[in-house]
């Protein structure tokens, strides 16, 4: 028989030796390292209780072809950063890593901060007598009285509906309460106690504030036996009027307890968090109980989860814990990442167990001792069975969606034959010109990436300088503004053999949103520009404009083609296409208002402040009408010289 063939393991990476050096010349003290590639990217951000030990390991074995080794092959630069505890360390890490996004790390990404409830200061006078209640996003005040924060808009308005039912609290703005001469809708349908017209004294209406607050904090039950107790001090003195007033307020509080089934009001602030991994991707579903109320859900879904596993289980390594599932790397992260803007509550309900050096040193960091339970009874096993069961569903909505797109984007790339290796780096940008009779020309530019729109990427152009309405001249400035620095980058990187680090990176497909017209002004600027003519395809619409019947148009000379009504590349292409219209269209919109509606295009001119800009307005009643002003009515408002008037005049046309 032949012998046996051996393979052999793949060689250590070479590396450069200041690298090396700075390896070797690591302290023995806990901090935070990051790792960097030849162009200056950071490639991972991790946290260890001895930094020496921790990177060093990373060095002195030989990984092979697995993604560790992959990273480690890439490593080019070090920098690390001491600190004083393993908290310091936790706070530095995730810090660094929502900020600089590394591509071998879990990472959450927060779309939007949470909405609160938030219940005006409590004042003396006018309308700080009578506290409004609203929803609220953004940074907190100390003066003004907030509660959550809460999963969802949807949370807080059903809240503040709750508000409005039960307590009867006001939520309109200062100014509309400040020139209330009659009672609103709300308060002929029994959701507003009517204190614009006094209908309310600030005492009485004091109180049900006081009652709302103590709900919203869990103290339901006491609320209710407190509105019960009052209700019957008024029948016995016979205030039957009183009392029915507060027979309603009982009414609607046990209905509201009955329906959001608030029976374990131990618990008053829990988040329980379930985490569910599969086919490469992660969901940690969190729902939320403040002042014993489930207020609801919400999904988040990590990237870089594959990339990750083996470098957060290496983390893991210098630990007192045995190596973890990746669930629990997951949810570890999310923990991390998550409560670094947003208050922790005392009691979490996890679906995993969570890493006890994690806990401590978030208590640390926010001064509340904070606890997690794994194996949860009664309510809380209820509460995380349904956190379970939608982390379920929603993880596998999203693959659904996620192998659709990806279909989409492979069909594209067999369409056009694209020499692309890597499916999940296409990337296309798309740009569109939109205008109203030439006012306000604007060009947008989204990306597609990822197998998703990267609305983070979108960018807008003000186009200037050209005849209003020449769409050609608005796609020429539009694309020269976009590649002409890039392609001059490109081409000095070729000369040199060199590419400088940060440069960005040419799309496999550029769409322009038009038929031959359109494409020969892209293949003009192409040319001018040194860039390959196969990337640009125009989408021209079919006969009759409509949906389904476009054709594909080549700036290279390929034969337009049709995809189909049916196919999934043109499906992707008329995404694209229609998000680059949206996209345009109302930031079109938006310029064309701000010039026509607001005072913004006045103040720009010369000689024109706060008081000339008040009178104008006053005379015209608003930039529209002193735009369709003569200079002569102009030059009639008081401190407005014919010379101004023709300024005035000039500028608005």
């Amino acid at each position: 028989m032949p012998p046996a063939t051996v393979t052999d393991p793949a060689p250590m990476p070479v590396h450069p030796e200041q690298l090396l050096s700075d390896v070797a010349s690591l302290p023995a003290l806990p901090g935070v390292y990051r790792y960097f590639d030849a162009q200056g990217n950071v490639l991972y951000v991790g946290k260890a209780i001895n930094l020496k030990k921790r990177v060093s390991s990373y060095f002195q074995k030989n990984h092979g072809g697995t993604r560790i080794g992959h990273m480690v092959s890439k490593i080019a630069r070090l920098e690390t950063t001491v600190v004083r505890s393993e908290a310091e360390a936790l706070l530095l890490e995730n810090n660094l890593i929502k900020t600089l996004n590394p591509k071998y790390n879990i990472l959450f990404r927060d779309d939007k901060s949470y909405p609160y409830l938030k219940i005006t200061a409590l004042g003396q006078s006018g309308n700080e007598q009578f506290p409004r209640v609203a929803y609220y996003r953004g940074a907190v005040e100390k003066k003004h009285h907030y509660f959550g924060p809460y999963p969802s808009a949807w949370a807080v308005k059903e809240a503040i509906l709750l508000m409005q039912k039960v307590f009867r609290l006001r939520t309109c703005e200062d100014p509309v309460f400040s020139n209330r001469t009659r009672p609103c809708l709300l308060y002929q349908i029994k959701r507003c106690s009517g204190p614009c017209v006094g209908h309310i004294s600030p005492e009485a209406y004091a109180q049900d504030l006081l009652d709302a607050e103590r709900f919203l904090n869990g103290d339901a039950r006491e609320v209710m036996r407190e509105l019960e107790a009052r209700m019957m001090r008024h029948a016995d003195k016979l205030e039957f009027e009183q009392a029915a007033e507060l027979r309603n307020q009982v009414a609607a509080l046990s209905n509201v307890l009955h329906q959001q089934s608030v029976d374990n009001v131990s618990d008053r602030d829990v988040d329980i968090l379930a985490v569910k991994v599969q086919g490469g991707r992660a969901c940690v579903n969190l729902a939320m109980v403040r002042g014993g109320r489930h207020l609801g859900d919400r999904p988040y879904f990590p990237v870089h989860v594959e990339d990750s596993a083996a470098l957060e289980e290496g983390d893991a390594a210098d630990l007192p814990t045995a190596v973890r599932s990746l669930e629990m790397q997951v949810l570890d992260a999310f923990i991390a990442q998550h409560y670094l803007n947003v208050p922790a509550p005392p009691s979490l309900v996890v679906s995993v167990p969570v890493d006890k050096g994690l806990l401590q040193a978030l208590s640390e960091q926010t001064g509340v001792r904070i606890s997690a339970v794994h194996a949860p009874r009664e309510q809380r096993r209820v509460w995380l069975e349904m956190a379970q069961t939608n982390a379920g569903l929603q993880l596998a909505r999203l693959l659904a969606e996620e192998g659709s797109q990806q279909a989409r984007s492979r069909a594209l790339v067999e369409a056009l034959d694209l020499p692309l290796d890597k499916l999940d780096e296409l990337r296309v940008e798309c740009f569109d010109i939109s205008h109203t009779a030439g006012e306000s020309t604007q060009a947008s530019c989204v990306v597609f990436h990822h197998h998703k729109m990267q609305s983070a990427e979108y960018r807008r152009f003000k186009i200037n300088d050209i005849t209003p309405g020449d769409d050609y001249a608005a796609m020429r400035q539009v694309l020269l503004r976009r590649y002409g620095k890039l392609a001059e980058t490109l081409q000095k990187a070729k000369r040199s053999g060199e590419l400088p680090a940060g440069t960005g990176r040419l799309p496999d497909l550029v769409l322009v949103d038009g038929g031959k017209g359109q494409v020969s002004m892209a293949r003009e600027v192409f040319e001018q520009l040194g860039l390959d003519l196969s990337l640009i395809v125009g989408v021209e619409k079919g006969e009759g404009r409509r949906i389904g019947l476009e054709e594909l148009v080549f700036a290279d000379g390929r034969d337009k083609v049709y995809l189909g009504k049916d196919s999934a590349a043109l499906m992707l292409v008329a995404q694209i296409r229609d998000e680059a219209h949206r996209f345009a269209i109302t930031g079109m919109r938006a310029a064309r208002a701000k010039v026509r509606m607001d005072g913004g295009k006045l103040e720009e001119i010369p000689g024109i402040g706060p008081k000339r800009r008040a009178r104008l307005l006053q005379r015209f009643g608003g930039v529209r009408g002193v735009a369709l002003a003569s200079e002569a009515d102009i030059a009639q408002v008081e401190g407005i010289s014919n010379d101004l008037a023709a300024e005035i005049y000039r500028a608005l046309h």
